[in-house]
């Protein structure tokens, strides 16, 4: 039987063409949803308001963010790494909700669910500033998470690592000796998490079935992380 959960759903993408925005945007369009997918650069401060306005009504936001991760070590870390991880990573979230917040606050119905890190969970070598940022990711969501339940909107994040990918695990990476001793070694699953797998649990977010989820940071990494 077809899941047609989403039917009549307008859903918004962002970075549609990058991280879990190919693989969301194909389950989302399965299971009945009108998918808008963007594909445009969410860094200049007025580009989050346009690409929601530009949309019309949306009833659930995916904010999917992503850019290669850095790995310097600690002290290697320099302002501009800093400044253009949270430029890319933090700074959009709060414009695109402010944008998209209040048409869903008017009409009582909503979600936002937006695609983060498991790095923001546990610590990582020569990850600091990446998790820095996916941290700050994880902390909006749940503090703007309890503020729009009262309005019968929903925002949550998936917090996830080793799943497959374009973006942070690409076929060059997976098919590494030295990655696949590194995923039996680390991820209980012992293998990644497929980017459909993935992509189905932030389809259920989308979901009427999830309204009862509020301010949530949800692992979805396999293990490598157990809370």
């Amino acid at each position: 039987m077809t899941n047609r959960a989403l039917q009549d759903k307008r859903i918004l993408v962002t970075q549609a063409d990058a991280f879990m925005g190919p693989a969301i945007c194909e389950v989302l369009a399965e299971q009945g949803a009108t998918v808008i997918a963007s594909t445009a650069s969410l860094v200049p401060p007025e580009a989050p308001g346009a690409v929601v306005a530009a949309a019309g009504r949306i009833d659930v936001l995916v904010a999917n963010l992503s850019i290669p991760a850095p790995s310097s070590p600690v002290a290697d870390v320099t302002d501009a790494e800093w400044r253009d991880t949270f430029a890319a990573l933090v700074d959009p979230l709060p414009r695109l909700v402010r944008a998209v917040l209040p048409q869903m606050v008017e009409r009582r119905r909503g979600k936002i669910v937006v695609m983060g890190s498991a790095s923001a969970l546990r610590g990582m070598k020569r990850a600091s500033t990446y998790s820095a940022a996916r941290g700050a990711q994880a902390a909006y969501v749940q503090a703007v998470g309890v503020e729009a339940a009262p309005h019968n909107v929903q925002i949550n994040i998936v917090a996830q690592n080793f799943v497959d990918n374009p973006t942070y695990f690409p076929r060059e990476i997976q098919e590494n000796p030295r990655f696949q001793e590194r995923l039996k070694r680390e991820v209980p699953l012992g293998r990644l998490v497929s980017a459909r797998e993935d992509a189905q649990f932030a389809a259920y977010l989308c979901s009427d079935g999830a309204d009862c989820f509020v301010g949530q940071v949800f692992p979805v990494c396999g293990g490598w992380v157990a809370r």
